[in-house]
């Protein structure tokens, strides 16, 4: 009865951490997917301006945070392996 009872608190404990564990990585999928649309927008707002140097900065700005929304999101997805 006793290894019944901790094999099954073993397979909810497995059945949970598995649940938890895909959450955490839609969690970080959906932050890489809204960083990347807010790279985007930064850079569609900057060539509304039709100023070069503010849409080069824009551009540049949006370069940034595509690369930080990927390192983040990369070293995130491999935390949670």
């Amino acid at each position: 009865m006793a290894i019944q009872t901790k094999n099954a608190a073993e397979e909810t404990y497995e059945k949970a951490f598995g649940a938890t564990k895909k959450i955490q990585l839609t969690v970080v999928d959906s932050y890489e997917k809204a960083g990347l649309n807010f790279a985007d927008l930064q850079e569609k707002f900057g060539g509304a301006t039709k100023v070069d140097w503010v849409t080069d900065v824009a551009t540049a700005q949006a370069g940034l945070t595509r690369e930080l929304t990927k390192a983040y999101a990369s070293a995130a997805r491999e935390l949670l392996k």
